[in-house]
């Protein structure tokens, strides 16, 4: 991709209402103004708020407004040339219960507030396999003690990858951790898939560009969900 255009995905997906880009330096140390307010100011109604963490183009996200009109999605990711194909497409579509915003997920506890969001999706995320970057991985118990801080006592975490040591350290996390799993396979589009309750069923119907072409190619897809500890 050149610079040029590049830029100019930037700036498109800047000027879009359904999208949001904090400083990066204000949300390291101080609260946005957004946190606890999501439902309200963006949506415009009080509907469970459900994430997606390094959402990429934004297709998952996407998907899952799609199907869900009843609940809100907020696409997070770093990369705004990315996402800004799937905030196009949400206004493209007139898909009006989704929103993108532009951030590290290190900081995201400065953009939610206690009891904000409801679920969280984390698919394909970068495995960050060398032991020296374990501490980037999404699933983390750095990062598992920040969800901690806006997801609901009874919120999901859901993992899709077709990373094995990803899936099987975050089993490693949840047991250590004394988390709740519900659901867990390492051959998600095997006959695994019909061995999950209905709902989560429906919600797995849903699969990006890149997935499909994993599955293609013989990569076995992975599936996690499991809610959080409760002191």
């Amino acid at each position: 991709m050149s610079g040029k255009n590049k830029q100019a995905k930037f700036t498109q997906f800047s000027s879009y209402t359904n999208t949001v880009e904090p400083e990066t330096e204000f949300v390291r140390h101080h609260d946005h103004d957004l946190k606890g307010q999501w439902g309200s100011r963006m949506f415009g109604n009080d509907r469970p708020i459900v994430l997606e963490l390094g959402c990429g183009k934004g297709e998952y996200s996407v998907g899952l407004a799609r199907k869900y009109p009843e609940k809100n999605f907020i696409g997070v990711d770093i990369k705004g040339n990315r996402m800004w194909r799937g905030a196009k497409t949400a206004n493209e579509e007139g898909i009006s219960n989704i929103a993108f915003l532009r951030t590290r997920i290190e900081f995201i506890s400065s953009l939610f507030g206690s009891n904000e969001v409801s679920e969280i999706w984390i698919t394909f995320p970068d495995p960050q396999l060398k032991e020296q970057r374990m501490k980037k991985r999404l699933t983390h118990p750095v990062f598992l003690d920040n969800y901690s801080r806006f997801l609901k006592p009874d919120g999901l975490i859901h993992l899709k990858t077709d990373s094995a040591p990803l899936h099987y350290y975050t089993l490693e996390v949840i047991q250590e951790g004394g988390h709740h799993l519900l659901e867990a396979t390492d051959d998600l589009y095997g006959r695994a898939i019909q061995e999950t309750d209905p709902d989560t069923r429906e919600i797995l119907s849903i699969r990006t560009h890149y997935e499909t072409l994993f599955s293609q190619k013989g990569f076995a897809i992975t599936y996690l969900k499991f809610q959080l500890h409760q002191p």
